[in-house]
């Protein structure tokens, strides 16, 4: 029997020990719950979901913004599974990332829409872009393939009736300035503006460099714009509460105001 009662208190020291260690390593799973990092592009984008964080965090939930200054590392830093989300893309750029990557991220929640402008620092509209003029562009399919068809729509060239999403300058068969067509990081194009004769420029990064789309652009895409925005996500983690609390937070009454006042129309909230 003294066998047994030892035996007995034993089992339940070490039943009372695991439960112990159990509930130990449970606390920092819990804060971590409430925490959800997400990677955007250094500008609007990032004054946005800076507005989220301090909303959020009324509510209970830490945003960790971590800020880059491409397009392909957030995306990258996602599938990795550094980040819980990010906030930066339109859904063609998304869908090409995929393909290219054999990735399976996905749109939980539509954003806001940047119109893509088309710039010059030497000419103020587009009958002055000389003959030969230089053209910047974006170097990366999406962005490309949308740039060109802002060219297009602006009357400066056409392009193959079947060019898709990732067109190139390949695809033009109408060029009547015959216009020379220099493909950039969409990120430098803003700064090398001074160095081309026009510049089809992301909304993001002309702001940070000090340009309104609304008064700077020469050409720019419309409000009905079918390049809208995403939050993209792992399929994994699309029903993720954190991230679900994050889109509710991101379409609050408080951050439309909060766009609506700080970028005069540039940005346009399209949820």
């Amino acid at each position: 029997m003294k066998k047994t009662g030892i035996l007995l208190s034993s089992l339940l020291l070490a039943a009372s020990l695991l439960t112990a260690c159990g509930g130990n390593s449970a606390a920092p799973a819990e804060g971590e719950n409430n925490t959800i990092k997400v990677g955007v592009t250094a500008g609007p984008h990032e004054e946005i979901m800076n507005k989220v964080k301090e909303v959020a965090a009324a509510e209970g939930l830490t945003v960790d913004v971590v800020v880059f200054n491409d397009y392909v590392q957030p995306n990258q830093a996602l599938v990795s599974g550094n980040l819980d989300a990010n906030s930066f893309q339109t859904i063609p750029f998304l869908e090409k990332f995929n393909a290219d990557q054999k990735a399976n991220l996905v749109i939980v929640a539509n954003t806001v829409t940047f119109p893509m402008g088309l710039y010059s620092a030497k000419y103020k509209s587009l009958d002055e872009i000389p003959d030969g003029g230089i053209a910047g562009v974006q170097n990366d399919p999406t962005n490309r393939g949308r740039a060109l068809k802002l060219y297009e729509a602006a009357g400066l060239i056409k392009l193959k009736e079947d060019a898709g999403e990732t067109a190139s300058p390949l695809d033009i068969v109408e060029n009547p300035k015959n216009l020379e067509f220099k493909e950039l990081e969409a990120a430098f194009l803003a700064r090398s503006l001074s160095s081309v004769d026009i510049a089809s420029i992301n909304t993001n990064f002309a702001m940070e460099a000090g340009y309104s789309p609304k008064t700077d652009s020469i050409f720019a895409e419309t409000s009905d714009s079918p390049y809208v925005n995403v939050i993209a996500a792992k399929d994994e983690n699309k029903d993720n509460p954190n991230l679900q609390k994050l889109i509710e937070v991101y379409r609050s009454e408080e951050v439309k105001k909060f766009i609506d006042e700080n970028f005069d129309g540039a940005v346009l909230p399209s949820w």
